[in-house]
């Protein structure tokens, strides 16, 4: 889908460039970009690299497997309808712990698992269920640690103290992922209060025969 959305905006910039005699212009901004883009990449690419290699040890000693039995307990309230030892709590709590560690290579492959354990539960397979959305909404507002993609930017564009906004990030994270859950949640329970109830007259007519 994203790629017909580029497509499209591509295809509409080239038009109105034609259309408005800057087809210069336009040639000029894409080729500025390209360059800016080159010249961030490489001046981000210590930073990333550098926390990206933090991760990895703390992902290979075990500390992301740790988290993931610390979360085990809240998972479970927040996910009434998996079953605690489920491959797919397993895979959830993983992820958790990766977003929160900003392993984000690592969080992607356990979020896909999730979801498709998640799916082979669904009753429904061609609606997502209640506790597929509550996950995406978890994995989307996930509170970060370390949101060293954000940091590295503000070192490349000159901030002095690149980690100062820490406290910032984790307050605005933590209350964007609190009232993600509250939203996912009242409309999870909107949603079964207004599914039509079972009928008891069949199992009247069974107690009967």
């Amino acid at each position: 889908m994203m790629n017909y959305i580029w497509a499209i905006l591509i295809f509409i910039s080239f038009v109105f460039a034609i259309l408005t005699n800057n087809i210069s212009a336009l040639s000029n901004a894409v080729l500025e970009g390209a360059n800016e883009a080159c010249e961030l990449l490489l001046s981000i690419i210590g930073v990333m690299c550098f926390w990206s290699g933090m991760m990895e040890i703390a992902k290979r000693a075990k500390i992301t497997d740790a988290l993931a039995k610390l979360f085990s307990p809240l998972l479970t309230k927040l996910f009434p309808n998996v079953e605690k030892n489920s491959p797919a709590m397993h895979y959830i709590s993983l992820n958790v712990s990766a977003n929160l560690l900003g392993l984000g290579n690592a969080a992607t492959p356990f979020g896909i698992n999730a979801m498709k354990e998640l799916q082979k539960t669904n009753e429904h397979k061609d609606t997502a269920s209640d506790s597929q959305l509550l996950f995406v909404v978890l994995n989307t507002a996930s509170v970060q640690l370390f949101p060293t993609t954000l940091c590295a930017y503000r070192s490349r564009y000159g901030s002095t103290e690149p980690f100062s906004i820490l406290p910032s990030v984790w307050i605005t994270s933590a209350a964007a992922l609190i009232v993600g859950i509250t939203v996912a949640k009242i409309f999870c329970i909107r949603k079964q209060r207004a599914s039509p109830l079972k009928s008891p007259i069949p199992q009247k007519q069974k107690q009967m025969g």
